[in-house]
């Protein structure tokens, strides 16, 4: 991985198609939220399936939570449509199979030359897609459990939700006075599909 790319940093706003074919930028597909990035080896991979399956296990609470999950591989379009539905992912899986990531990220498994993939990594990022935490899963250990991404995203959301604890003082006063700029879900402005 790039040495630039710590927690802290900023990580790159990506724009690549998605599952369905539509240019899809990082910034986009987060939006405010915490979301959690992999970058996967791709279909062929069986470590790839069962990460993605207990991503896929654990997705109802990513999306109760208020985060955001995406995936990128190395895979054409089709492969990548199979290897999304083959795990019961519910979320945005981009292609990338000019390997645009693998080589601007210098996370190229050069131990398989015969798929040349990426070496796998999950990542938690922040609104903003600022680093949380990195995982590299080379090794199939390295990825993380469902208790790690638990934990950050816990960890997240408590530093970018001003309403984490509804007991902060001001809030109930904000809120009772009409300023909802500080609930989730409540700051933005209506629209007509609202």
């Amino acid at each position: 991985m790039r040495a630039d790319i710590t927690p802290g940093s900023a990580f790159p706003d990506y724009e690549l198609p998605d599952h369905t074919s539509v240019p899809r930028k990082l910034s986009e597909l987060q939006g405010d939220d915490p979301m959690i990035l992999t970058l996967a080896r791709g279909h062929y991979c069986p470590k790839e399936h069962q990460q993605h399956q207990e991503l896929a296990a654990f997705y109802p609470k990513i999306a109760v939570g208020y985060a955001q999950i995406v995936t990128i591989a190395t895979d054409e379009h089709h492969t990548l449509q199979e290897f999304r539905a083959s795990v019961g992912a519910q979320w945005p899986f981009l292609e990338d199979p000019g390997r645009i990531v693998q080589r601007d990220l210098d996370i190229q498994e050069y131990t398989d030359p015969e798929n040349d993939p990426m070496i796998p990594h999950t990542i938690v990022l922040k609104p903003g897609l600022v680093v949380h935490s990195i995982y590299n899963g080379y090794w199939f250990w390295g990825r993380p459990s469902i208790a790690e991404l638990w934990r950050d995203l816990r960890e997240v959301s408590q530093e970018c939700r001003p309403d984490w604890d509804l007991s902060t003082p001001g809030l109930r006063a904000a809120w009772d006075a009409g300023d909802l700029s500080s609930f989730h879900g409540w700051n933005k402005e209506p629209t007509t599909d609202d």
